[in-house]
């Protein structure tokens, strides 16, 4: 059954029909709402996210974009209220920066020091992707992490493609800042007191 069937069944009050679209959505809203405001928020952004869309059905038209698109877009919107209510930068409005799962695969047949090797890598990348600021965070997590195509990322982020495109070029360019900048960082080695 297709989205618009589904939603349309939704509706009208059925509750099989909500809880195969919340299957469907669920985890991507989390995924997208843990990398953007951590996992602690992420369960509230999703359950805010589907109130919502319960709340007010009809403001969903699938013309303007797909189900997930629409769901990405509410939870957006709860994501900015949540990063500027702890004092976050501008949140998710990126005109002042402007102008200014992959990651988990481990290849069969790698050694004990090549898994843990890329488990660090693989947590010093997640905590730069953490670390950039929201709008940046933001792109990476749409079309990296969410393997949105540049339309839909721009249509949930309420900005041109070209931007959205800008933000990821930059994102890819801090993280790798951040990234060679670990690699360059010493060792530390806890030395025995005496």
């Amino acid at each position: 059954m297709d989205d618009d069937r589904l939603f349309d069944r939704v509706k009208r009050g059925d509750r099989q029909a909500f809880s195969r679209l919340y299957g469907l959505y669920q985890s991507a809203i989390y995924r997208y709402a843990a990398h953007m405001c951590g996992m602690a928020a992420a369960d509230d952004v999703v359950q805010d996210t589907f109130v919502a869309l319960l709340g007010q059905p009809e403001r969903f038209d699938p013309a303007r974009g797909s189900m997930l698109s629409y769901l990405l877009g509410i939870a957006r919107h709860h994501v900015a209220k949540r990063l500027a209510a702890g004092g976050h930068e501008s949140a998710l409005d990126g005109d002042a920066l402007e102008n200014g799962g992959a990651f988990d695969a481990i290849a069969g047949g790698d050694t004990p020091l090549e898994i843990v090797s890329r488990s660090e890598l693989v947590a010093q990348l997640r905590e730069a992707i953490n670390a950039l600021p929201p709008v940046y965070r933001e792109a990476v997590v749409l079309c990296e992490l969410q393997e949105l195509d540049y339309a839909s990322a721009a249509s949930i982020m309420r900005c041109p493609i070209g931007t959205v495109r800008s933000r990821l070029h930059r994102a890819k360019a801090l993280l790798a800042a951040k990234l060679a900048a670990a690699q360059r960082a010493p060792l530390a080695i806890a030395r025995p007191t005496r």
